[in-house]
């Protein structure tokens, strides 16, 4: 299977310093980040190259609920993109191997704009994105981000 990473994405409790961490110290480029200071996008990004993103979320996107008992792991998820075909071999192989899709197909932001994704765990319970940006509408968006 043929894919590249699109993005990572970070539960932060500060995001306010890790923007400056990661734009003033690393000197990555901010993505979308007049837009969340405005409250129009749920949380921002930095670039890390042409093709991947870092996405920082605030702790209202992971903050366990009142019934909730997790605690804040670092790494949210981590997201592949793949060519149309691979992302629906992909889907047919995870069903064949009864891994379950937790979320999706729904439209999400990433490196390239917005796509079409699924989520799904590894045998270790890291949440996976696989997302491919075909036959996406670029002026979509979700309120849940990535």
């Amino acid at each position: 299977m043929k894919c590249t990473l699109d993005h990572i994405v970070f539960n932060v409790v500060n995001e306010a310093q890790m923007i400056v961490f990661y734009t003033e110290i690393l000197q990555l480029a901010g993505e979308r980040l007049e837009e969340y200071r405005a409250e129009a996008v749920p949380f921002p990004s930095v670039r890390l190259n042409a093709d991947t993103i870092i996405d920082l979320f605030p702790p209202k996107m992971w903050r366990p609920s009142a019934t909730e008992t997790a605690g804040r792991s670092n790494l949210n998820h981590l997201c592949l993109t793949l060519e149309k075909g691979e992302w629906t071999a992909l889907m047919a192989r995870l069903a064949a191997a009864g891994v379950a899709i937790e979320e999706g197909p729904v439209p999400r932001w990433g490196a390239h704009g917005t796509g079409t994704s699924i989520y799904f765990r590894d045998p270790d319970g890291n949440r996976v994105e696989a997302r491919h940006y075909a036959d996406a509408a670029a002026s979509e968006t979700s309120p849940l981000g990535s």
